[in-house]
């Protein structure tokens, strides 16, 4: 299932933000081992020139992690890609968490692949922002600023949780917001070595795990700016 966007002139794009590059960019992602089309159609069309600063906007469509503000980045989107992957490899989730919103590109992702997304941001400039970018592409994700590290305890249990942001260990508090037969896709690790986890959580609570990639993501901080 794939939701659809309201695609404004500005999204539509042209010249470095045109159809034709985006395409270009779903043929790398090929190229480096993403076979999901469902990921890779949700990322042709997602426009992911209007979630950068306009002076990086040109450069949207490359292959790399770009400055958002803050000391946050936007994912690379193979990043992107793979996690979005590693959640839809066994079934369709219904209800994702997502724990660091960031510029919004990835809840967007899920959002466009028709997924019930909730997002958390520590960082309230970072999403007011990203609101006001789903907004603009018709998108309806519900968004809280709160400390991601303790998850949205009164929504969950969720059908799988994606974390953007590295902890040093895997955070207890959202493995319990996992649902039975859930996915939770996290980077774990410091500043010298981060992998990116796969984590399965069966019938009985009972959690299996697979590491992914070597990757690198800017901390997980507690609590919350303004």
């Amino acid at each position: 299932m794939t939701a659809r966007i309201r695609l404004q002139p500005e999204a539509i794009g042209m010249g470095m933000t045109s159809q034709r590059v985006r395409d270009r960019l779903i043929d790398r992602l090929r190229e480096t081992g993403i076979r999901d089309e469902r990921v890779l159609n949700a990322i042709r069309t997602v426009p992911r020139h209007l979630f950068v600063d306009e002076a990086f906007a040109t450069r949207a469509y490359e292959d790399t992690a770009l400055p958002i503000g803050h000391g946050q980045t936007i994912s690379q989107p193979w990043v992107v890609a793979k996690m979005t992957e590693a959640l839809l490899q066994d079934a369709q989730p219904k209800r994702v968490l997502e724990v660091g919103t960031g510029s919004g590109y990835q809840a967007a992702i899920l959002a466009a692949l028709g997924l019930e997304v909730f997002t958390v941001e520590r960082i309230g400039e970072l999403l007011r922002t990203a609101r006001k970018r789903f907004r603009t592409l018709g998108m309806n994700i519900r968004s809280k600023h709160d400390d991601g590290r303790i998850g949205w305890p009164e929504l969950g249990p969720f059908d799988a949780i994606i974390v953007t942001a590295a902890a040093p260990a895997l955070v207890s508090a959202l493995t319990d917001q996992l649902a039975p037969g859930g996915t939770l896709v996290a980077p774990v690790g410091g500043a010298a070595s981060q992998s990116l986890l796969r984590l399965r959580k069966d019938a009985d609570g009972v959690i299996e795990e697979t590491n992914l990639a070597p990757v690198v993501f800017v901390p997980l901080l507690s609590g919350m700016i303004d």
